[in-house]
């Protein structure tokens, strides 16, 4: 498509005349061709026009038009360069908090071998990303699937639970994969404790508390308490956040609450006497 334009420009600086060109724009390949020149005020200026003269002024003009793009050049490529810096500043500052991470988890493991140490670390470092970047696409396609107008709800939803869907197969594949990579270099003690270091230790600190809550428990209740315990932290090590992990543990805090209602606990009951216990058992300060 081409359109005309109309730009003007000083003969000189004393008289102030103007030059009309009028262009061609050509949106696959802009250029401007000077095509008609139409001098004012002559006589007032005296000026008089030659295609020397014409050429010359074109000339100035083109350069003053190709210097503008120049400099409009320079400044995208800087901002580009901010814009790439500062991602690459938080892309570092990531990489260093989940290496830290992954490293806490490493020393509670009791590896001699430094090699290997450093090579755990990096897969647990490594899990982390792989999950992130997971998580942040899925998140993102959702957010582009929401702020689009053209598909009513229900196709909408289906389109988000497609997302979903797609997402949660990528990371039951990089579930196995990355506790496969694990096996390799630890024994099964140290496998938990990763799984453990990822989730905060809260298969033990639920277990331990529910065993003081109900002494009582017998050996094949305790069992299955642990078995959904460990279920869950299957699901919260794949989890994108702490509160999303404590959510998995939230589901199947649930499903031991409803086994052990089921079983004649009344977990309030139990709850307030437990309190009692421990309060029972805290030094009495009052007569210091």
């Amino acid at each position: 498509m081409r359109t005309s334009g109309r730009f003007k420009l000083l003969a000189n600086d004393t008289n102030l005349k103007q030059l009309n060109f009028i262009c061609l724009h050509d949106n696959h390949h802009p250029s401007l061709v000077p095509a008609v020149a139409i001098i004012n005020n002559k006589r007032q200026s005296g000026y008089s026009y030659s295609p020397v003269d014409h050429a010359d002024r074109a000339g100035r003009f083109n350069a003053g038009r190709y210097g503008i793009l120049l400099v409009l050049l320079f400044l995208s490529l800087s901002l580009f360069s901010q814009s790439a810096g500062t991602d690459t500043t938080g892309q570092a500052a990531y990489l260093k908090t989940i290496t830290e991470r992954a490293q806490k988890i490493v020393n509670t493991l009791g590896i001699n071998d430094s090699r290997k140490a450093t090579t755990v670390r990096d897969l647990i470092a490594g899990q982390y990303k792989n999950l992130n970047d997971i998580h942040t696409s899925r998140d993102n396609r959702i957010k582009a699937l929401k702020a689009g107008t053209a598909l009513d709800k229900e196709a909408l939803n289906l389109q988000v639970k497609q997302v979903q869907d797609e997402a949660s197969a990528q990371i039951d594949k990089l579930h196995v994969a990355y506790l496969s990579s694990l096996s390799r270099n630890l024994n099964p003690e140290q496998v938990d404790k990763v799984k453990d270091g990822m989730t905060y230790d809260v298969v033990h600190v639920t277990y331990k508390a529910t065993l003081e809550m109900i002494p009582s428990l017998t050996e094949a209740q305790k069992k299955q308490i642990m078995l959904w315990l460990v279920e869950a932290r299957e699901h919260a090590m794949d989890a994108e956040s702490s509160q999303k992990k404590h959510e998995w543990f939230g589901k199947y805090k649930g499903k031991i609450n409803n086994y052990l209602s089921a079983a004649g606990y009344n977990l309030t009951k139990e709850r307030e006497e437990w309190v009692k216990r421990i309060n029972a058992s805290k030094p009495n300060t009052s007569n210091k």
